[in-house]
């Protein structure tokens, strides 16, 4: 039972989702702790629901972060840089908010003896080639090695999820795509073979509540999701709104860009359990004294492949297309759209 929450970071796309996914669920507060007070008093006006507290603060200030935290059940660690061009030119922030940060969140957490922290991470962090990636690869790492240090017997248990893109979050490329269709400019996309993980928001929330039921010290969980290219998703954009023949435009790769992006490392999947629509990958909780393990474990490795965007489930056009209309954005977007 869920009481009272903190949702670091709740201004953006899920942090406003998994607070109205927790009104649903009748818990006594949510607190909102970001900087943009803009978007605050706007979330404030639009829902005026006395549950729901703000706070006006930054990840990167502790004594912020632990006048949020006090008194909560349950910490939603989603505050992060998250757009890749603006990690790489001004990688040092990415390290303030996304490390130093998520250091500032975790730590004041276990001194306010919250019973759950789920840090949110992205498939980036699995062989990182950008700042964005390489910061959240470090949060993953911050997170289990305080994790370790408390071990299992501790009031406070720190759990992480990581996921792919989400579906119509902010800066994202479909509500980009769509902007385009409309404003009647070319379709602009990076490398057309590219493939991405897709899932909707409801999912993401959906994968942070299974963490939160069923995390042991440590554990990082991953939900399956389909993958599609970028040109089968354009496609299936242009054939929703009417515009088969609209332009597009590939512009080049962009900073730091993948091809494919991986959500589990063979490695990581060899320490994993397979929970149907998850996985869970379980914190390796030795501490530096290998010698005994080698002597005694199982040295016989288990053979997995990367889980990644290329060998994912592949969603054709028509797939696309299906999730797209699941989406509510999506839907009003097209309720608006008169040019078909």
């Amino acid at each position: 039972m869920i009481n009272k929450v903190l949702i670091t970071g709740g201004t953006g796309s899920f942090g406003k989702t998994m607070l109205m996914d927790l009104l649903t669920r009748n818990v006594d507060e949510v607190r909102i702790l970001s900087r943009d007070e803009e978007k605050q008093d706007a979330l404030r006006n639009s829902l005026k629901d006395q549950r729901v507290r703000f706070y006006i603060g930054d990840i990167r200030d502790r004594e912020s972060v632990e006048r949020a935290v006090s008194g909560v059940d349950c910490v939603f660690h989603a505050a992060a840089l998250k757009q890749v061009p603006s990690c790489e030119f001004f990688p040092i922030e990415a390290v303030r908010t996304n490390i130093l940060g998520s250091e500032n969140v975790i730590r004041a957490s276990v001194a306010a003896s919250v019973r759950s922290v789920v840090c949110l991470s992205t498939d980036k962090a699995v062989f990182p080639v950008n700042a964005m990636g390489m910061s959240k690869a470090m949060m993953e790492k911050l997170s289990q090695a305080l994790a370790r240090s408390l071990g299992p017997e501790t009031d406070t248990i720190i759990s992480m999820v990581r996921y792919g893109n989400v579906m119509y979050s902010r800066g994202s490329v479909i509500p980009l795509f769509i902007r385009q269709i409309r404003s009647g400019q070319p379709i602009t996309i990076t490398e057309p073979t590219m493939t991405r993980f897709l899932m909707p928001l409801r999912d993401s929330v959906a994968l942070v509540h299974h963490a939160f039921a069923n995390a042991m010290q440590g554990d990082l969980f991953i939900r399956k999701a389909p993958a599609a290219t970028i040109q089968d998703l354009v496609t299936a954009i242009k054939d929703l709104f009417g515009r088969p023949d609209h332009s597009v435009s590939v512009i080049g790769w962009r900073h730091a860009e993948k091809l494919y992006e991986t959500l589990a490392s063979a490695q990581e999947l060899a320490q994993s359990d397979d929970m149907g629509e998850y996985f869970r990958i379980r914190m390796d909780a030795r501490d530096l004294n290998y010698q005994s393990y080698f002597n005694e474990g199982d040295i016989q490795a288990i053979k997995h492949d990367d889980y990644h965007s290329h060998n994912t489930e592949r969603l054709d056009v028509e797939g696309i297309k299906s999730l797209l209309l699941t989406l509510p954005e999506v839907r009003q977007e097209l309720d608006g759209w008169t040019d078909r």
